[in-house]
């Protein structure tokens, strides 16, 4: 597997990175048939998917075998979830629906200066100031291959992501469709005009500080068509989407031979939470 600070140089460089989100598949054997379609990253889900620890280390170590990078998704805007995460063996962390700096700075602080926390971690984050410029040195160099993708997924994250890029450390900005869009006011409809526009801001404003954004859509024509306006870490679909598609693609062909028709109430396009 390349490292952390491999994968952030060719991200900084602008390589096409391709991945998915695990969301289903928990058993560790499912590593090898993922391997085998030559992703650069898996997005390891615990916030919408039910997942323990063991799960997820499981994983994570059976990907580490694989030259495909293990990010994990945590549950939420804490501290103790990265940590954690990073503590299970995850190479990169995604912290979603962040909306503060004051929310932003404690989840990069605890990816980037683990085991710092409380008074000393704000000293870092606030004004620069660490213990001593031995402890610096080292846990700069603990915690380099970690990568921090921070979550901005509302009209209010949005509002406030030109403060919040000004804080050092974050290696990505991931946008989740489905959150942005209904705190928008227009649920799913990624044809909307407002929606292309809203990307086009956040994407406008992470590559003037030159921060790769990550937008997790579920069709194709999306993401080629955000590819063709610049976004390079592309994260699409879902084991569980991508199942669903392949079953049930074949099986219409099966039907379709047999004189069936698609039952459209029994067979539909699965609605995944992103």
């Amino acid at each position: 597997m390349i490292s952390g600070s491999e994968f952030k140089k060719k991200l900084r460089a602008g390589q096409l990175l391709l991945g998915t989100m695990i969301a289903m598949f928990r058993n560790p054997k499912w590593v090898s048939s993922i391997s085998n379609l030559k992703f650069d990253f898996v997005v390891i889900d615990s916030e919408h998917a039910p997942r323990d620890r063991v799960e997820i280390s499981d994983l994570v170590s059976a990907l580490k075998n694989t030259n495909t990078v293990p990010i994990v998704r945590v549950p939420g805007v804490s501290s103790h979830q990265v940590t954690q995460a990073i503590d299970l063996g995850a190479v990169g962390v995604i912290i979603p629906y962040c909306e503060t700096v004051e929310q932003v700075k404690s989840v990069v602080g605890a990816a980037k200066w683990n085991p710092l926390k409380g008074k000393a971690l704000n000293d870092v984050m606030d004004e620069n100031n660490f213990p001593s410029l031995e402890t610096k040195k080292y846990l700069e160099n603990e915690n380099k291959d970690v990568i921090c993708i921070i979550g901005i997924e509302s009209v209010f994250g949005v509002e406030n992501l030109p403060s919040i890029l000004e804080i050092q450390g974050i290696d990505a900005i991931f946008v989740g469709p489905n959150d942005l869009s209904i705190s928008m006011g227009i649920p799913r409809d990624f044809s909307n005009p407002k929606y292309d526009q809203m990307l086009d801001k956040i994407h406008s404003l992470c590559k003037a500080k030159s921060i790769p954004l990550i937008v997790h859509h579920q069709t194709v024509e999306l993401q080629k068509k955000w590819i063709q306006k610049g976004i390079r870490f592309v994260l699409y679909s879902t084991d569980e989407k991508a199942l669903n598609n392949a079953m049930r693609n074949d099986f219409n062909i099966l039907r379709d031979v047999g004189g069936l028709k698609d039952d459209e109430n029994l067979i539909q396009d699965i609605q995944v939470k992103i």
